[in-house]
């Protein structure tokens, strides 16, 4: 993924619409391969290993939401789903499962154009996995306190290895691989990317215009976006600490985010 040129797989059943988000896309540089069924979207995702899918969410064989949950089984790809849908429980089961946005038909060629720019501008943390050149590392923080001395309220990183901790979430930056008591966590690009920003400064205290402005790029303002990514990210570090610790996020009320201090989680 991420080589010289972008990669795209466009999964729609309606000729028109897949003619017009390719010609979308193409002229942004991808280069683009289509289909017109759940099945053999899912095919070209594993053979093609694409940088962006855009999976209509009513499909004639598999329901696009299951397609997603597939997708996200096998690839790292920024995933648009994109539906005819208005509700807003589609929208949220989409997110839920992994999709990076969501768009209504009928949409402009320059809306995706728009969403798909924010998402590729998303900063990046390095790794085989989509990472954006330039993109710099997790702000450094202070390392780890001495034995027999309090823990500091901070992430710290591993000396000897590129590794940021913060109580038993430990994030590998390069790898892109998130690890809680030394289990590794699935989480999706987005989700990532959300922790190592949280993570970047964990006493800070985020308000979701920020995150969404890191994350999304500025111009955005649904911060239902961010909510609904906490919150999946919340339940995947959760589901593998001890029964009765805390969330390892913390929801301000009224501002935004944080980290838990180390000890809690």
């Amino acid at each position: 993924m991420m080589g010289s040129a972008r990669t795209a797989v466009v999964v729609e059943d309606d000729d028109d619409i897949r003619e017009l988000i390719t010609h979308s896309l193409t002229m942004q540089g991808f280069a683009v391969s289509t289909a017109s069924s759940g099945q053999a979207g899912l095919e070209l995702v594993v053979a093609t290993d694409p940088d962006l899918v855009t999976l209509d969410l009513g499909l004639p064989d598999l329901d696009g939401i299951e397609v997603c949950r597939r997708v996200r089984d096998v690839s790292q790809a920024y995933v648009v789903m994109i539906s005819a849908r208005t509700d807003e429980i589609d929208r949220l089961m989409g997110l839920e499962i992994g999709a990076d946005d969501y768009l209504t038909k009928p949409f402009s060629p320059r809306e995706l154009q728009a969403r798909v720019n924010a998402m590729f501008r998303r900063p990046r943390t390095g790794g085989s996995n989509g990472a954006a050149d330039g993109a710099g590392p997790v702000a450094p923080v202070p390392a780890p306190a001495t034995e027999g001395a309090p823990r500091a309220a901070e992430s710290t990183v591993d000396a000897k290895h590129p590794l940021v901790r913060h109580g038993r979430i430990a994030v590998d930056p390069e790898g892109r691989v998130v690890t809680v008591d030394e289990q590794e966590v699935d989480l999706t690009r987005t989700e990532f990317d959300l922790l190592t920003t949280l993570l970047s400064a964990p006493r800070r205290v985020w308000s979701r215009a920020v995150l969404l402005d890191s994350l999304w790029g500025p111009g955005w303002s649904e911060e239902h976006l961010v909510e609904v990514h906490v919150g999946n990210l919340r339940r995947k570090l959760s589901r593998l600490g001890p029964d009765g610790t805390r969330a390892p996020i913390r929801t301000v009320r009224g501002v935004g985010y944080r980290m838990e201090e180390p000890d809690a989680f």
